[in-house]
């Protein structure tokens, strides 16, 4: 095997390059090489300087974190005695950054004496996204080099910086031209160096800067990103480190570094952070689907529908760079709702996230048509009408013949039954579902709904389409709901007859937001419409009121009063404009619908309101997993982590149950179930794949179906 670093010397200068494809991570193999060659330099009296560079197209993206918890973790040398030697080397050495330095590759180039870096790249330490703080020296040696609120504000928000801003901040020293042979660049400044007889430097000679840090700058930052953080662990200790920078000699401040850095690494935080960040990876991967399936091509899109949702999709593509055609019925609807995209372009162009120049390239991909046949030619359409198997159904006839052969047929339907869809048409294998989540052009999930027949080209083509757009792609099975509308249905279903049983909707919100979550229940509802989940309702009334005639009774009743939420500023409150106050209607009409069906109205502890919610949730998550809607738990933790708002700290609702022991839920359900009467039978049914992993003692990332 080659070394994941190869050696060579350029003269008096040895050059280090990490060859450890695909992103040259820290991983114990890659640590031993840059150590032994490292060695091998210093021992040759011929090389009085080193450079470290990348053969790849980034420089390092970081600790290998499929270590973490196995003895190649532990095992020496680790990344932090690594940056260690590096920075007490009695010979020059630089990093020569040619890509992304993120983590412990930033971490590697900060205990270089100097930084040097082509134009274009970025760096970072992004660790906080793991529930971890730089471990190897990160927040030591950078606030000394950049000072506390460069260094702050980039480890709490793990954002990279590009190259521009890290030669302002002090983080590179110099920058190459942007054409012409990097390394060889490189080499000639390390030379200069040499020649100038410049110093080897260490960051135990550097004090941090603290002249023009405001009187209260830690208190003051501690506020202004609490929000961002709530429930988080790992934020608080990356400013506690930083602000032993300050306080601390560089090897004290290293200690303390680690101390704060292990104390992270035992969370149910990190481990559910950690969970997600391979839960995205694993999504991807579809099970008997060959991953090297020839993809079709997708170089124009068409999308039917102008309105909220089929604007905010068409903006993906746009964003992207991808030819795209949005289609309706009458040219005033489409003037509207190209006016919406536009305008939406051009409040983020005054927000200074995109150019003038950046808006006009958007807007010239994209085209406006009433003529189904001007997206005969399109590789991808997606029909964005309204939610009804009918039109839908009639949108697709006239796609089938109209559209070339091979043209992938999307709808997104956040319900429907896409095998039906399918049938209806002559070439089902080209149909598959893309559920957006609302905005289409904000929120990161994807929901891919394979269809029985949909052809596996199709499947890895949109998958790979939806990287290409930023999403987050999640692949489900067929059913109602799939796996983010199915598994939301109890969930909903318990926190309003939470409502008839005498919780109050501002209770309901602050179990669920202490929980966690992005805003609790109700509110949730108000915001996306009670309407809009009141006609999501009626496509699958027998398998709800069927069973209880007081399902959703209170929503219901909301609805038929056109109190649709924030819309109409009414719904479980009172709104003028997005400010909310509590309603004493809605617990009088709860009072009233109790009555009406039976229902007795009691005290509810939170503890059994954050229990029937979140519990519920995880027992439907059960059931689409055992179904096989859903591939593996990871999945379910996925949707809902970047669709519902659940909390990243927890990982997941599966995540989340996982870290609290099956054992736990299966016991909630079952007393519910014992302690409900005829509502606790009809509703509180262990799933039976929840009954039988815990019996099992195990988790729901164990089960593989």
């Amino acid at each position: 095997m080659s070394s994941p670093v190869n050696y060579e010397v350029r003269g008096n200068i040895a050059l280090l390059t990490l060859n450890s494809p695909p992103v040259n991570g820290l991983g114990l193999p890659l640590r031993q090489a840059i150590n032994e060659h490292f060695d091998k330099a210093l021992a040759d009296d011929q090389v009085q300087a080193l450079v470290i560079t990348s053969a790849a197209k980034l420089f390092c993206g970081g600790a290998d974190i499929s270590e973490f918890g196995t003895d190649k973790a532990l095992a020496e040398p680790g990344l932090p005695a690594v940056c260690d030697r590096l920075e007490a080397s009695p010979k020059l050495v630089v990093a020569a950054i040619n890509g992304m330095a993120l983590g412990g590759g930033c971490e590697l180039a900060l205990a270089c004496d100097y930084r040097f870096a082509h134009p274009s790249v970025k760096v970072g330490l992004p660790e906080v996204n793991l529930g971890l703080l730089p471990g190897a020296g990160g927040t030591q040696r950078l606030p000394r080099l950049a000072g506390a609120e460069v260094a702050v504000q980039m480890i709490t928000s793990g954002a990279p910086i590009n190259a521009k801003k890290a030669l302002d901040a002090g983080i590179v020293d110099q920058l190459a031209e942007a054409e012409g042979d990097f390394v060889e660049a490189a080499l000639a400044y390390t030379q200069s160096l040499l020649d100038q007889n410049t110093p080897v430097r260490t960051c135990a000679e550097l004090s941090v800067d603290t002249a023009e840090l405001p009187e209260n700058f830690f208190a003051d930052f501690r506020k202004s990103i609490a929000r961002r953080t709530r429930g988080f662990f790992a934020p608080e200790r990356c400013i506690q480190a930083v602000e032993a920078a300050i306080e601390l000699p560089l090897a004290e401040g290293l200690k303390k570094e680690q101390e704060l850095f292990q104390a992270c690494m035992s969370t149910p935080q990190a481990r559910a952070q950690q969970h997600l960040f391979f839960a995205e990876r694993a999504a991807t991967k579809i099970p008997g689907v060959d991953p090297k399936t020839p993809l079709r091509p997708v170089n124009k899109v068409a999308i039917i529908g102008s309105g909220t949702m089929g604007g905010g999709i068409a903006m993906n593509f746009l964003n992207a760079g991808i030819d795209t055609t949005i289609l309706d019925l009458s040219q005033e609807a489409l003037d509207r709702g190209l006016g919406v995209i536009r305008k939406n372009y051009e409040i983020t162009a005054k927000k200074g996230k995109l150019t003038e120049q950046q808006v006009e390239e958007r807007m010239a991909l994209l085209n406006a048509t009433t003529e189904y046949a001007d997206i005969a030619d399109v590789d991808l359409v997606i029909e964005a009408v309204f939610e009804n198997m009918d039109i839908k159904k009639k949108v697709f006839a006239t796609l089938d013949e109209v559209c070339k052969p091979g043209t992938i047929l999307a709808t997104n339907t956040s319900t429907l039954d896409v095998d039906e869809l399918a049938a209806s048409i002559s070439r089902p294998q080209d149909v598959i579902g893309l559920h957006f989540f609302s905005p289409a052009n904000v929120m990161r999930l994807l929901e891919i709904v394979r269809g029985g027949k949909t052809a596996d080209d199709a499947l890895l083509t949109t998958i790979k389409m939806a990287q290409t757009i930023k999403k987050v792609p999640v692949v489900a099975g067929v059913c109602w709901g799939f796996i983010g509308n199915r598994v939301l249905e109890p969930y909903g279903r318990e926190a309003a007859r939470l409502l008839l049983e005498g919780a109050t909707p501002a209770q309901i919100d602050k179990v669920l937001y202490d929980f966690g979550l992005a805003m609790g229940l109700p509110s949730m509802i108000d915001l996306a419409g009670i309407d809009v989940g009141y006609l999501t309702r009626q496509g699958n009334k027998e398998a709800f009121y069927g069973r209880d005639p007081a399902y959703t009774a209170i929503c219901d009743k909301l609805n038929e009063l056109e109190r649709f939420g924030q819309k109409t500023g009414r719904g479980f409150y009172i709104y003028e404009g997005r400010d909310k106050k509590e309603d004493p209607e809605v617990m009088q009409l709860a009072a009233e619908l109790a009555k009406e069906h039976g229902v007795t109205q009691r005290e509810i502890s939170d503890q059994e309101i954050l229990e029937r919610t979140i519990y519920m949730l995880i027992n439907e998550g059960a059931q689409v997993l055992e179904e096989g809607i859903a591939y593996r738990s990871s999945d379910i933790d996925t949707v809902y982590c970047n669709g519902y708002g659940f909390p990243g700290h927890r990982g997941g609702p599966m995540q989340y149950a996982d870290e609290i022991g099956l054992d736990t839920v299966l016991a909630a359900i079952n007393k519910y179930r014992n302690e409900l009467g005829k509502y606790g039978e009809e509703w509180f049914k262990p799933a039976p794949l929840l009954e039988k992993l815990a019996a099992e003692g195990k988790r729901f990332k164990d089960y593989a179906a």
